[in-house]
């Protein structure tokens, strides 16, 4: 007969209900009270719970501990390994030994601009997606960018917070809001026996270089800053090596190719002051690649900037590259401390980045950022090779053009692409080809008909210069028959940035909307968005691991090489002059409503503003 299972299944004790039957089983087999017992039990495992608890309080400590630790741990580098050079850090964090900065501003790069460049080089190389930029493998943190007067920086605040990390007004040539000089981390080097170097492809006046070795109340003031440049300066020469454009601002107003507002001649005044100088491609082939320089050295080798690199490359007979200037100036520095118990410090930076963002050319832009990322590449590969241990720090001071990797150009539903074949097709800047227009039109084609002129420009620019082949007459108008405020420049730039479907936030330095731009056309299209950091190694560079203040940026260059900024401010402000007590040699003082501390608010002024110029200057 089959066993009959109960009604009710038994149910599984818990822990408690165990010692309960314990407990219920010797009272009847002893009939003594179980109390005692109980009490016992439960002592045990008040204790077990205490020891428990204590053990899971100390985990918890440990794993905080842990992951702060980790969080201030410097984020390791993904890509080719570029170690340290094992640098013995001395007291205080700083290191001690002799050592190089190499510090690179990509002047406007914001992370748009590597994403459109990385696209665009993925597309012309035919690349697979994981290929990346050499700037990609180095990425260490980013840089808060606002001024003391705006959230909105210029280039020479921005450059015044890494050479003097200070903050400052904008168009402040390393001069604080009230108006006094701020030492610069190149001064500081110079004095202290580095070798200190410049290069950039924009005019060695500019405001980024003009940061590092002068001073001056308005970035404006370009003649005033060539002559400290050159040695006119209270502390003297500072630096040994400077290549670049800017040309007109050294030469005499009498000369042909001067800017220059007097008579003063700095080329001689720079050969006085011990400069060997070279203006053409043919004496920078004779440095041959850095082994045949003797310092100092000023080499300028446009009257204004050195071409955007998409026009350059055609030009390269005329004009050396930023990757070529790097090589050299790096070697240079390098032989001319191999004896010395100092390294160097120079700045290199991509300028016409930034330019090309002003003038909304995607073409233009990402020439120049692989041109820049070129320039990264040999200074890296400098590094791993010599001698003496140094770091490289690459950061942006700003963003330029809002730059968007998509754009919508109807008021329908929008397409989620950007075509970087557009820009592959593009031979030359807007830049470039505006400038042919101009000789076409005031030479050969200032007589001819309006059907003629079309003709020509949608042959020989808009088709063999941009690559496009569906140009609108309006478009063509718009180029021979511009409207005022909108130069031929930007209706180029205009035309393969909605062809490639990009888009930008910001324009040139006009209030024009042209050809029913989709955006306001502002007059400063400087950006305020937190901008990358790159370096050689995050184990040197580690302080800007993570978030920074600019500013911050320009601590951690004097930091490493241990120099006292601070002594050379006290330098400068011990130079001022006349009744007032001030500083004659910087140029003249602002005026009291210019507003050089606090951020502005709005006005109620939308519409005056819309229409009317700021009144701001161009300020990059």
């Amino acid at each position: 007969m089959a066993r009959e299972e109960p009604l009710l299944a038994p149910r599984p004790s818990s822990d408690g209900s165990s010692i309960r039957n314990e407990e219920e089983e010797f009272a009847l087999l002893t009939g003594e009270r179980t109390a005692q017992r109980a009490e016992k039990q439960r002592g045990w495992k008040f204790w077990r719970e205490i020891g428990l608890f204590a053990w899971a309080l100390l985990a918890t400590v440990l794993v905080i501990v842990l992951a702060v630790v980790y969080q201030h741990k410097p984020a390791e580098i993904h890509g080719p390994s570029h170690d340290s050079k094992n640098i013995t850090w001395g007291p205080g964090g700083k290191p001690t030994g002799k050592r190089n900065v190499i510090f690179m501003v990509s002047d406007g790069m914001g992370p748009t601009s590597l994403s459109l460049t990385r696209s665009f080089r993925q597309y012309k190389e035919d690349l697979p997606i994981d290929d990346i930029l050499v700037l990609d493998q180095h990425y260490i943190g980013t840089s808060r960018t606002r001024s003391s007067s705006s959230l909105v920086t210029d280039s020479a605040a921005g450059a015044t917070a890494f050479s003097c990390g200070r903050k400052s007004y904008n168009s402040a040539i390393s001069v604080t809001p009230d108006h006094a000089p701020c030492g610069t981390v190149l001064e500081a080097a110079a004095l202290a026996g580095y070798k200190t170097g410049l290069v950039v492809t924009t005019r060695l006046t500019d405001a980024t270089p003009a940061c590092f070795a002068a001073h001056a109340n308005l970035r404006s003031y370009e003649d005033l800053i060539a002559a400290q440049e050159v040695g006119e300066h209270p502390l003297g020469r500072v630096v040994d090596l400077m290549l670049g454009g800017g040309r007109c601002h050294f030469l005499p107003k009498s000369q042909q190719g001067s800017c220059r507002g007097d008579d003063h001649d700095l080329i001689n005044v720079a050969g006085k002051n011990g400069f060997g100088y070279i203006d053409d491609r043919a004496g920078f082939d004779s440095l041959k690649g850095g082994d045949n320089v003797s310092l100092p050295l000023l080499g300028l080798f446009a009257g204004g900037d050195i071409p955007y690199e998409i026009d350059r490359r055609t030009q390269n007979e005329i004009y050396p590259s930023l990757e070529e200037m790097t090589r050299t100036a790096l070697k240079a520095l390098s032989k001319a401390t191999e004896d010395s118990e100092q390294g160097f410090f120079i700045m290199i930076e991509g300028s016409r980045i930034d330019h090309a963002g002003h003038g909304n050319d995607p073409a233009a832009q990402v020439h120049e950022v692989l041109a820049y990322d070129k320039a990264f590449a040999a200074a890296l590969e400098f590094v791993e090779n010599d001698s003496t241990p140094g770091v490289i720090v690459s950061t942006s001071d700003h963003e330029t053009g809002g730059l968007a990797a998509a754009r919508q150009l109807h008021k329908s539903y929008p397409e989620y692409l950007w075509l970087p074949s557009v820009l592959d097709k593009a031979s030359h800047s807007g830049e470039y080809l505006a400038a042919r227009l101009s000789e076409y039109l005031s030479g050969s084609g200032k007589d001819g008909k309006d059907s003629a002129k079309r003709d020509w420009v949608r042959k020989n620019l808009v088709k063999d210069g941009l690559g496009i082949t569906d140009s609108s007459d309006a478009e063509i108008e718009a180029l021979i028959h511009p409207e005022p405020g909108v130069g031929p420049s930007y209706v180029f730039a205009d035309m393969i940035s909605r062809r490639a479907q990009v888009g930008w936030s910001t324009h040139g330095h006009s209030g024009i909307l042209p050809l029913g731009t989709d955006s306001l056309h502002l007059a400063n299209s400087n950006i305020g968005v937190d901008v990358n950091i790159y370096a050689s190694s995050s184990k040197d560079a580690w302080p800007l691991v993570g978030n920074n203040e600019n500013t911050d940026v320009g601590a951690f260059l004097a930091d490493y090489l241990d120099l006292d900024v601070n002594n050379v401010t006290k330098l400068l402000q011990d130079t001022k002059t006349g009744l007032f007590q001030s500083y004659d040699w910087m140029g003249d003082r602002l005026g009291l409503n210019f507003h050089s501390e606090g951020l502005d608010t709005y006005h109620g002024d939308f519409r005056k503003r819309s229409e009317d110029d700021c009144g701001c200057g161009a300020t990059h």
